[in-house]
């Protein structure tokens, strides 16, 4: 079931009225039937699958209380095996099998094994990392293994957070199922003030750039110069205002009935640093690698070359986990590369800083560590948007051609005018609504919006919310797009 669909928009009410009705100790069977209904939207038959996984975890934690000595350990492989095994069957196999096939091909070796026929569970990843994070947080002995099976499956299958994060760890959201929440009108507001923030992010924003970015991404062999450009700068904000879309409205909803996830993006574009924009994009998934690879191979407490290594391969892994294609690997690499670039040219940067004199005008050197900063991680973007390494190639060497030609502008408006429902308005509303996205980033630097409305404009805050949710009903694009992160 898509956020951005009219089911949700009659089971949200329904499950939430339904919440706050019923007594609490019937709560957690509600939410977790609402939950999944919600995942069997999708494909039913997974719903299998989802129950496997919680069967094991959940007697495995219990296990891991009990014993002591190697069998903790044994129990601990069994539960990530079991994990890692579905995810790496329904996401992997097929991958790691057409690259077996061509190395056999190339030494005219006979390989009979053929690729599955099997559809990837959607929000599979988030889940798997979900669930792994419990069990090692038991087996670490810094959570307590869930003695009630209902809600152990609630917290891997909590419909706000389900398919596509943000991945929680037990100890903030497992405890809350247990804890009465009551109705506070306070608390229902600002949740729904996030979840319009994030419908207007998805449907207004996000999909209004897609027109383009998929006009240009899905033939990028017909074009060059600005249009190159102009789609990988779209895209850039797209992803952007799908994903974090997404987690505000699944954050919200939560908040609505009293459950508090954590913050999953902090102004990621605003980064100053490829280290920062980590620290501020996708931030569940960045606190997960660093937690449970990066750290356990030696983190930053080893020699530099050691630690370049875990850099390398915790964000190769990253990569990994995004898609089972190369592309996902390059820009897994590429932004592990951009960080050990970072922390070898860090003396020599300060250096210039002091020579050029910008540490004595911060704002411009700001400004500039925030263009550089983003440049970098839209040219990232390119291998994680391109359909394989081809294509992504082909617009690498093409984006710049003829870039001071004016006819490379008058491409972009062809592309768009023969965009439907996108044209020559679109694209000028396209960069208004970015740029409208990023003063309200820049407010939110030292003030929380919601906050301020409310408390500056008591007598028109609602005004302001209502005309939010006209934005959404005129200038939303309402194609039943999936989120971007529901294929991972």
């Amino acid at each position: 079931m898509l956020f951005n669909s009219f089911k949700f928009l009659i089971f949200f009410p329904i499950v939430t009225i339904l919440y706050f009705i019923l007594p609490h100790k019937f709560r957690w069977f509600m939410l977790l039937t609402s939950s999944c209904i919600f995942y069997m939207a999708f494909v039913p038959k997974y719903i299998f699958i989802l129950a496997f996984t919680i069967f094991i975890d959940f007697f495995v934690g219990i296990a891991l209380e009990k014993i002591d000595g190697e069998k903790r350990k044994l129990f601990l492989i069994i539960s990530i095996l079991s994990n890692i095994g579905i995810l790496f069957v329904f996401k992997y196999f097929n991958f790691f099998n057409s690259n077996i096939v061509k190395v056999a091909d190339f030494f005219h070796w006979n390989y009979p094994i053929e690729s599955l026929k099997i559809i990837l569970p959607i929000g599979l990843s988030f889940h798997t990392f979900q669930s792994l994070s419990y069990i090692i947080e038991v087996y670490k002995g810094k959570q307590k293994a869930e003695r009630n099976f209902g809600i152990y499956a609630l917290f891997v299958m909590f419909y706000p957070q389900l398919v596509a994060g943000p991945i929680e760890r037990p100890q903030n959201l497992l405890t809350q199922f247990h804890e009465r929440h009551y109705f506070e009108i306070s608390r229902v507001a600002d949740g729904l003030k996030m979840m319009l923030w994030g419908m207007i992010k998805k449907v207004v924003i996000a999909d209004r750039l897609a027109l383009f970015v998929n006009q240009i991404y899905g033939n990028p062999e017909n074009y060059y110069g600005m249009p190159l450009i102009s789609a990988t700068f779209f895209f850039a904000f797209q992803i952007y205002c799908d994903f974090s879309g997404y987690s505000d409205i699944a954050i919200g909803a939560a908040k609505v009935m009293g459950f508090n996830l954590m913050t999953n993006f902090n102004r990621p574009y605003l980064s100053k640093s490829i280290a920062e924009f980590w620290r501020r994009w996708h931030i569940s998934l960045s606190t997960w690698f660093k937690d449970y690879v990066y750290i356990p191979l030696g983190g930053n407490r080893c020699s530099a070359p050691r630690r370049y290594f875990n850099l390398f391969i915790t964000f190769m892994l990253s990569g990994l986990w995004h898609g089972a294609n190369w592309t996902y690997i390059i820009w897994g690499a590429l932004n592990g590369i951009y960080q050990i670039i970072s922390l070898m040219t860090r003396n020599i940067r300060n250096k210039i800083l002091v020579f050029t004199k910008l540490e004595k005008v911060p704002n411009i050197h700001k400004s500039i560590q925030i263009v550089f900063t983003f440049s970098l991680t839209m040219f990232a973007w390119i291998f994680f948007r391109a359909a394989n390494i081809r294509q992504a190639i082909y617009i690498i060497r093409n984006m710049f051609v003829g870039i001071f030609d004016i006819r490379n502008f008058e491409a972009v408006i062809k592309v768009a005018e023969g965009i439907q429902a996108f044209n020559n308005e679109g694209l000028i509303l396209s960069f208004v609504l970015i740029l409208f996205l990023i003063i309200i980033e820049l407010l939110q630097r030292n003030v929380v919006i919601r906050e301020t409305i409310d408390k500056r404009f008591p007598h028109i805050c609602w005004l302001i919310y209502y005309a939010g949710i006209f934005a959404v009903i005129i200038l939303g694009q309402f194609s039943k797009a999936q989120f971007i992160y529901f294929q991972f």
